[in-house]
């Protein structure tokens, strides 16, 4: 494989080969949307009197 034939390949297609990267994205995004919605739900609770 030549250089040039490197030069061809789309940068998603390099980032989505990539299996560690797909690993991070598959933990860290469902543990974001988690903690958005956690927090979310602990500023919801109505305070007490």
């Amino acid at each position: 494989m030549s250089e040039q034939d490197e030069d061809q390949i789309p940068m998603m297609q390099k980032l989505l080969d990539n299996p560690f990267i797909l690993l991070f994205l598959g933990v860290a995004t469902p543990s974001l949307l988690y903690l958005i919605w956690g927090i979310m739900e602990i500023v919801s609770i109505p305070l007490a009197k």
